[in-house]
């Protein structure tokens, strides 16, 4: 029981930083797209391992009746997830020890596109240090999910161990049942005689 309560929290808060993740990249993703450029995979993978995250997320919170019988399961998938955050974590990491006050984009700038410098006349250039700043965000979640997942696929483990344990206790309990209930009930013979007059 506490570690059902445990995973369904700790997927909550999981849905709750994945959202703004979801939200900052998107705004780059969208502006690439306006820009008719490339969105580099630096943004790309985070933006997409989220996307499905946050759907897996709230797939197991809404069926918990199918998280609990096939939690070994759920807990592989937290493993991937958590794999999968820690490839979009080190594509941003450039963007670790960036001072976001007064961020110059150094060598990445040409890939910012759009939000580096504008090739377009038409399109707005946001300040680099907003730019920075989301990205910052971003990466700064992306590392609090890789922990979050980790620890939901834990709980995933204990809910299975559990669910698992009970499961062998019933039926050992219901074979007792009905191996003394057959005992009690073997038929006796009638003495009662038929005559046919």
């Amino acid at each position: 029981m506490l570690g059902e309560i445990l995973f369904i929290f700790w997927r909550l808060v999981e849905i709750t930083f994945l959202i703004p993740i979801i939200g900052m990249l998107a705004y780059f993703v969208d502006g690439y797209l306006r820009a008719n450029q490339l969105t580099p995979s630096y943004i790309l993978v985070l933006f997409i391992v989220s996307t499905i995250a946050v759907f897996w997320c709230l797939d197991t919170l809404i069926r918990l009746g199918n998280t609990r019988r096939s939690a070994s399961f759920v807990a592989f998938i937290d493993l991937c997830f958590f794999g999968a955050f820690i490839a979009g974590v080190y594509q941003l990491r450039f963007i670790a020890n960036a001072d976001c006050a007064h961020w110059d984009g150094g060598s990445i700038e040409v890939s910012l596109g759009p939000f580096g410098f504008s090739f377009d006349a038409d399109f707005e250039t946001p300040s680099l240090n907003k730019t920075c700043s989301m990205f910052k965000a971003s990466f700064a979640m992306g590392i609090m999910e890789v922990v979050f997942f980790t620890w939901t696929a834990f709980f995933a483990l204990w809910i299975h161990r559990h669910h698992h344990g009970k499961k062998e206790v019933t039926e050992t309990v219901v074979r007792r049942r009905s191996h003394s209930s057959r005992r009690g009930h073997h038929r006796r013979p009638s003495n009662r005689h038929h005559y046919v007059v």
